[in-house]
């Protein structure tokens, strides 16, 4: 009797958090976001201008924005629709707070509400970076402007969608031929058919990889598991910098044959060594010889106690670059994974959103809730300065290029003696590191990293 008795307390108690949950979770998608049409916005590598009257029209690639920014020399592709900006937003995958799943080995959680948003926002960047190496860049969710968004009329007022919906049909089809109608008959459309089916299956894995059940190899129950060889258990709060190792682990111990052309490398002091990540990138993996690619994570600090904002022309050239997969960020108390920015404001999706948990071993399962219908912004100053950059390099060449480029912009952007991050020839031994975490086999950090943990932890924000 005392046993049932106990159960049912525990039933109780677990309706009353999830009627809470929802409450207090539930606001995310409730406000409304304004986009000014006067200003490009950037969303990873990819620049959108909303203006309206045919004077205006399309920056041509080459020309510089209104605003005067030399951003569109870093980015893939200049665009004036509204709704391609939507589409590609939403077809970005989305990882938050979740409900009812199963219990977390080592405690009584059945949800992350409240604490597990770092790890929701590192596996957006971790995602993101997966989508690039099977999907490209230039792939929409065919089913994207199908999601009923809740403020649809924040895009743009309705005066602008009637000025621009007679560009629409001629932007969409002069700019991106990736969206152009289905092939009606033939062996095109058949090409068609398998190219979607192949990207369909592809979108669905992704995100079955990231699924809250104790198989999915980046789920938050293998996360915490990897976390708990740093101290860390479910329930605790982690930085972005404890959170790129903890991806780094995960990556390197998943199994699934498909994962093993992959590989993460995270800086160390705020340095990459670039042969170190080579060595990573030449390293066969279990797909046989060749190359892998690579996601690089890098935690830094914008400032002290706040954000310096001379780093935000570099945050913007960051997320201008069109390998970039984003930032492990936000403000203090919550954390938000920043995909963008227009003017001086960030974009960002929003892992405080309570939902259900959704069982992604289940043929075909819903995907709606994995893809965010309305973009946020926040004002850069708002930015607490703790936060992990990452961009995705698929080749040795790509990351030489990358490291140069990124070297320009850190030393053109910044007023700072010292620039946030540097690319280092050689290895970090040659440098009297007494390890490398390429090496580790069995503690997820080595001695040197677990005392620049500790100094980070001891520097990031507490996460609601």
């Amino acid at each position: 009797m005392e046993a049932t008795g106990t159960d049912e307390v525990e039933k109780i108690k677990s309706k009353f958090m999830s009627a809470w949950h929802n409450m207090k979770y539930s606001w995310v998608l409730k406000t409304k976001t304004y986009f000014s049409r006067n200003s490009p916005v950037f969303l990873l590598g990819k620049c959108y201008h909303f203006k309206t009257e045919a004077v205006l029209c399309l920056a041509e690639p080459g020309e510089l924005p209104a605003d005067g920014s030399n951003f569109d020399k870093l980015s893939t592709e200049v665009s004036g629709s509204v709704e391609e900006f939507r589409r590609d937003f939403i077809s970005r995958i989305w990882l938050t707070y979740r409900e009812e799943f199963p219990q977390l080995q080592g405690s009584a959680l059945t949800t992350d509400c409240g604490w597990g948003c770092t790890l929701r926002t590192g596996q957006m960047l971790l995602a993101q970076g997966l989508m690039l190496h099977f999907l490209g860049r230039a792939w929409v969710w065919p089913e994207a402007l199908d999601m009923d968004s809740s403020d649809s009329e924040s895009w743009t007022s309705s005066t602008v969608r009637k000025l621009t919906a007679s560009f629409e049909a001629s932007l969409t089809a002069e700019r991106d031929p990736a969206i152009l109608p289905r092939p009606r008959r033939g062996p095109a459309r058949r090409d068609w058919d398998v190219t979607e089916s192949r990207n369909e299956a592809y979108h669905r894995k992704i995100i079955s990889w990231f699924g809250d059940c104790p198989p999915a190899a980046f789920g938050l129950h293998q996360l915490i598991e990897h976390g708990k060889k740093s101290g860390k258990v479910a329930g605790d709060w982690y930085g972005p910098a404890v959170v790129a190792h903890i991806l780094r682990k995960a990556v390197e111990e998943a199994r699934d044959p498909e994962l093993q052309g992959v590989t993460v490398y995270v800086a160390q002091d705020c340095t990459v060594y670039s042969s170190d990540v080579i060595d990573r990138q030449r390293c066969s993996g279990g797909s046989g010889k060749g190359t892998k690619a690579v996601i690089v994570l890098v935690p830094v600090r914008l400032g002290g106690e706040r954000t310096n904002t001379d780093y935000l022309e570099f945050v913007k050239g960051i997320l201008s670059l069109e390998y970039c997969v984003g930032i492990i960020g936000g403000k203090p108390k919550q954390s938000y994974y920043f995909a963008g920015f227009q003017d001086d404001s960030l974009i960002y999706m929003d892992p405080h959103y309570c939902q259900s948990f959704v069982d992604v071993s289940i043929k075909d399962f819903p995907l709606e809730s994995f893809h965010c219908p309305s973009p946020k912004k926040m004002s850069f100053k708002k930015m607490d300065p703790s936060c992990t950059i990452g961009f995705y390099c698929r080749t040795v060449q790509d990351f030489e290029k990358a490291s140069e480029e990124i070297t320009r912009m850190l030393n053109s952007s910044s007023k700072e003696k010292y620039p946030l991050f540097t690319f280092v020839k050689g290895h970090s031994r040659d440098y009297d590191f007494a390890s490398s975490p390429l090496h580790e086999e069995n503690n997820l950090f080595s001695e040197d990293e677990k005392k620049r943990l500790k100094r980070f932890s001891a520097e990031e924000f507490v996460l609601l």
